[in-house]
């Protein structure tokens, strides 16, 4: 199957899932966390899958499938392995802008160094790429990546990538708990991303059994202090905690609210007594949530936060 959903995404909104590599699990990296599982191959060499025209007309069967109120709002290039790996990705987005549909693809930007790469992404309307760290070290333990590859190059290719690229582009930063979550590897992480320039960035953990049974999510405390160094440093973050709400603002319930908008940002104290009047609730609500862990306390920087908690 090439295509899949449409699914409701908090980044896309009604999002079309375009598989465009073959069954088998095929990826430069072979990440600790990785929810499609440990069996794969290894491989940092671009190859032909799928030809572009298959993949438009799996697209327009789909489409034509959907009513008018199920259109998705992009076509999603989200791969069992690494979408780049394709060598003719370019010629199919050219071949999907007929829809008319936005298209979106999520990269590990491990091949960004290479320029026929960069090229094929141009056509994309929204790219998001992954910079789980900025060292090297600790990019060989989290991503595990093909031994061909060099650190060095990809984080020149992504900002490279970033100085041309005139479509929407996305960072996301997944955390692993003891691996990238601590202070000193946050910084230099949220340095890198503050010179690519994302019009957002995503901090999100691992939500799915990862490929390894050992890997676990970073906690809530580690999970707000990166967002807070990276919102010190003027960085747009955003946290995906596995939640999927679309009412992220003021809504009349003070629960919803809560939840919705700490699985996005964590809500600070005189942020969230502001919410509770607006409400016209009380602090009660909020230590009802936290009996039901549904979301935690947090101090940082003598200041408390409210984050929603994550759940495997």
């Amino acid at each position: 199957m090439i295509c899949f959903g449409p699914i409701p995404s908090r980044r896309l909104g009604n999002s079309l899932g375009i598989n465009n590599i073959p069954d088998r699990k095929i990826c430069t990296y072979s990440c600790v966390y990785c929810q499609v599982g440990a069996k794969q191959k290894i491989s940092y060499a671009r190859e032909p899958f799928y030809e572009p025209w298959v993949i438009r007309c799996d697209v327009e069967k789909f489409l034509e499938k959907l009513d008018e109120n199920s259109k998705p709002d992009f076509l999603t290039f989200v791969a069992n392995g690494e979408p780049t790996l394709d060598i003719k990705l370019g010629k199919a987005i050219k071949m999907l802008k007929t829809f008319n549909i936005p298209i979106a693809v999520l990269t590990n930007a491990s091949l960004l160094s290479e320029k026929r790469v960069q090229d094929d992404l141009m056509y994309a309307d929204w790219v998001s790429v992954k910079v789980d760290t900025a060292e090297q070290d600790v990019w060989k333990a989290i991503n595990r990546p093909h031994q061909q590859l060099n650190y060095n190059h990809i984080l020149q290719g992504i900002l490279d990538f970033s100085k041309k690229y005139e479509g929407t582009l996305a960072t996301e930063t997944m955390l692993v708990d003891g691996i990238n979550d601590k202070g000193n590897s946050i910084v230099k992480t949220a340095n890198f991303i503050l010179q690519v320039n994302p019009s957002k960035a995503y901090i999100s953990v691992p939500t799915r059994p990862p490929a390894l049974s050992w890997v676990q999510a970073s906690n809530e405390v580690a999970i707000n202090e990166a967002y807070q160094i990276f919102n010190d440093k003027g960085i747009n973050a955003e946290l995906i905690m596995g939640f999927e709400g679309t009412n992220v603002g003021f809504t009349g319930n003070a629960k919803d609210d809560i939840l919705n908008i700490s699985a996005v940002h964590p809500i600070r104290e005189d942020t969230m007594k502001d919410l509770l009047e607006r409400n016209n609730a009380d602090f009660e609500v909020v230590k009802e949530l936290i009996e039901e862990q549904k979301i935690k306390e947090i101090t940082y920087k003598t200041k408390k936060f409210y984050l929603r908690k994550h759940q495997l």
